[in-house]
């Protein structure tokens, strides 16, 4: 039977000749990422039941990422507990300061194709763009696969998407993301599998699969994959031996769906408060006037990001009333930014460039909003709350649109800039 990318996946992992959507499988997993946010305090006493040994020291992924650096007394107790507890586990693989937890996981080769890996973020997702299956999971399951290597999965009916032709100028592929967010809306692909391919997806760059990928979760689908390529072998340090890099659908592979999208019909879109599927063009959203714009996060933070936005704002300024935050979404992203003189053009033209970090996208510290204020952002969420004030207002955006909004001083369409 022909297998599509997520049956051939749980197929090497549990075993099974065919998994059928809705079997329930036990697989093995590849590799555990933990972030100390919903990390060793919550879950040490399940870790203790289950004999408190990591099933291989080597497979886990310990990451210190929403609170980094700490911002309060409270947020560095709980780092100090996540790094004793990688320190007296004796995990191999440990990341502190570097950046949100999905981007050092795809720059530092733990997302393979082919593989299963689970993660304590929801985002974990973002290792489907190198066509691993890859989930969030909660606390006690993450226990569970780190002491056992194993975990459940119900196998998700899969969702083809077939994107074609070109982006125009000014759509990105986090105008992808959020086009699909705002048609199937925030729940009806709970705990479906999508499996993006056409002529575009083929053109994307692995920043942008990996934006794609990411916002998934947003969609309410358990995964969302691409078939691994030459850009895929090339991003980060992808120096591990495991991996399928010929991983690909089977001729006549069966979908529960199948739909395709035209990218030339793409226009730039805003997620407007306060939710991810509220999702209408730039031009519809009207030119609201912001207080703060945020060029960062595992979903508009890669070097490309930055890029666009400073090939914009170069010689410029940013309007007077706008703060913007700038934050690499990794410390090496950072470091190549900095000698490539792209965080100079953005600190020149009034960007305040920070440190890599989840911080400001989840609130947890650096560049909250006050109540009133609005934010536009390159993030994945734009929930009541989430970066400050309940009272305060998030849009959603791509990076070029961020970047003309924060000189224009309103939420703008970048192509009346470009």
């Amino acid at each position: 039977m022909p297998l599509n990318l997520i049956q051939k996946i749980l197929s090497r992992a549990s075993g099974i000749a065919i998994p059928k959507p809705g079997q329930v499988l036990i697989v093995e997993v590849d590799a555990v990422m933990i972030s100390e946010a919903l990390g060793p305090p919550f879950f040490e006493k399940q870790f203790q039941a289950l004999g408190a040994r990591l099933f291989d020291p080597d497979k886990i992924v310990v990451i210190i990422d929403h609170y980094s650096p700490a911002a309060t007394l409270k947020q560095a107790e709980h780092n100090r507990i996540t790094q004793d507890w990688a320190r007296r586990n004796g995990v191999k693989h440990f990341y502190m300061h570097c950046g949100p937890n999905p981007q050092i996981m795809a720059e530092k080769g733990f997302f393979q194709p082919g593989t299963v890996v689970v993660g304590n973020d929801s985002h974990t997702c973002t290792g489907g763009a190198f066509g691993a299956l890859a989930f969030g999971v909660g606390s006690t399951e993450i226990a569970c696969a780190a002491a056992t290597g194993k975990i459940w999965v119900k196998v998700p009916p899969t969702v083809k998407i077939t994107w074609r032709g070109r982006l125009n100028p000014g759509t990105t592929a986090k105008d992808m993301a959020l086009f699909m967010v705002g048609r199937f809306g925030s729940n009806k692909l709970i705990y479906k599998a999508l499996e993006f391919n056409g002529d575009c997806v083929e053109s994307l760059s692995m920043g942008g699969r990996l934006t794609v990928a990411n916002m998934t979760v947003e969609m309410g689908a358990k995964a969302g994959l691409f078939s691994p390529g030459d850009e895929a072998k090339e991003y980060g340090a992808l120096n591990k031996s495991m991996g399928n890099w010929n991983l690909g659908p089977d001729e006549g592979a069966e979908y529960e769906k199948k739909i395709t999208f035209h990218a030339s019909e793409l226009e730039p879109l805003v997620a407007a408060p306060h939710h991810v599927d509220n999702v209408m063009t730039v031009k519809d959203a009207g030119q609201v006037p912001i207080d703060q714009a945020f060029i960062g996060s595992c979903t508009g933070g890669r070097y490309e990001d930055l890029a666009a936005a400073a090939n914009i704002l170069k010689g410029k300024k940013v309007h007077p009333r706008v703060r913007l935050l700038v934050s690499p979404a990794s410390k090496w992203i950072w470091e190549k930014a900095s000698r490539e003189g792209v965080l100079s053009d953005l600190s020149e033209a009034g960007a305040v460039v920070s440190y890599s970090s989840c911080g400001p996208c989840g609130g947890a510290q650096g560049g909250l909003i006050a109540e009133g204020e609005v934010c536009i952002a390159t993030s994945n969420r734009n929930f009541k709350g989430r970066m400050g004030s309940p009272d305060a207002s998030i849009y959603l955006a791509s990076p070029v649109t961020v970047a003309v909004s924060a000189l224009i001083g309103k939420i703008t369409d970048p192509r009346d800039f470009l």
